[in-house]
């Protein structure tokens, strides 16, 4: 039996059990299973499993990040890709254009943003039928996904592809799960938590999927609300979370009421990419769900350098020792200190470590020693 009919089995049998406490823990073991043997598929080749994933569309990174276009075909990635970055990208008015992945880069803010037209996505894509497999592995190393929608059919789409990407691994919009794995050599499966009641894992549930991954001694500690999903996503530890933006193209051909009505839709921008309607919209969203901030380099004794800011990953990331290894990882070893002017310091200039944490357009002036 191949993997993908061991994963249907499965699939079909959770289909029919009813979802109550007595069945949490049959359902929690046939999850386990299931994760297995999709993994098996998502790594490579394996007898009845197919080709390897991501085989056919190697494209070597490149800018500051990466966003990938992934949306069923004729739903007009290409034409997007041309818009926002030049690159031109073969459109038709028929299925499956597309038939490799097309780079394309995006100037905004300073930052160089590689832009991938991925071909178009098909229903069953995680079971390896069409690119999907190869499409999901490029999406995989994304920093970025872009789920281009047909306004005239987006809630249907929408749900297949987010399927198709939760089989590979991919949770768009969401945070790893806030849980402590950690195999030992003896003791046993140990389970507690910080929070009181969980509702869906308890001591033998959590043993059980343990011994599914034949996983016999481990500390296991709940500090959320998890889930039976949660854990085996903690265990596989292969997941990828990433943003997501869902961009609903085509609105010139749907009402302002329908308008409204899709208005609801989380996490999304409407476009139209043939009659470039709000396309700045769409880039200032990118911007914002990468996370991403400019900081200016002041040579002593010299003005900033506006023209090419040093763009690097905000928030805790953003610390000036990260912003000297985006430069070059020689300058931290004689790094002294730091001089910055911007709104990450309440003294204009003001005198930081390497562990100070950086603001969008920032100035830093590094002192060696």
């Amino acid at each position: 039996m191949s993997l993908v009919q061991k994963i249907k089995e499965i699939e079909d049998e959770m289909a029919k059990t009813q979802k109550n406490k007595a069945t949490s823990f049959h359902l929690g073991v046939l999850k386990a299973k299931l994760a297995k043997y999709k993994r098996e598929l998502l790594l490579g080749p394996t007898k009845g499993g197919g080709g390897g994933a991501g085989e056919g569309f190697d494209v070597s990174k490149s800018g500051d990040a990466r966003v990938g276009l992934i949306g069923f075909p004729s739903v007009g990635k290409s034409t997007l890709l041309t818009k926002l970055t030049g690159t031109s990208s073969e459109v038709a008015n028929y299925e499956f254009t597309t038939l490799t992945c097309i780079p394309g880069v995006i100037n905004y803010k300073g930052a160089k943003i590689q832009l991938l037209d991925l071909p178009g996505i098909i229903e069953g894509a995680k079971d390896g039928k069409g690119r999907g497999r190869q499409v999901i592995a490029v999406g995989r190393t994304c920093n970025l996904i872009l789920i281009v929608l047909d306004a005239m059919k987006p809630l249907v789409h929408k749900k297949i592809i987010e399927k198709e990407l939760e089989g590979f691994g991919l949770r768009i919009n969401r945070k790893p799960p806030n849980i402590t794995f950690r195999r030992k050599e003896k003791g046993g499966i140990n389970f507690s938590h910080t929070i009181p009641n969980p509702s869906h894992l308890d001591a033998e549930t959590v043993k059980a999927i343990c011994s599914e991954y034949k996983i016999h001694n481990a500390d296991v500690i709940l500090r959320c609300n998890a889930t039976v999903d949660d854990l085996i996503d903690v265990i596989e530890g292969n997941r990828i979370y990433v943003p997501c933006i869902y961009v609903l193209n085509k609105i010139d051909a749907i009402s302002i009421e329908e308008l409204d009505l899709l208005d609801k839709i989380p996490h999304y921008v409407p476009i139209s990419g043939h009659l470039e309607w709000n396309l700045d919209s769409l880039l200032e969203k990118i911007w914002e769900y990468l996370g991403l901030i400019r900081v200016y380099t002041k040579p002593k004794g010299q003005i900033p350098d506006y023209n090419e800011p040093v763009v690097i990953r905000g928030g805790e990331e953003a610390s000036v020792e990260a912003f000297c290894n985006h430069i070059h990882n020689s300058i931290i070893k004689q790094f002294k200190y730091g001089m910055v002017w911007g709104s990450s310091v309440k003294h204009n200039p003001q005198r930081v470590g390497k562990d100070h944490v950086l603001n969008d357009e920032d100035i830093v002036q590094i002192v060696k020693k």
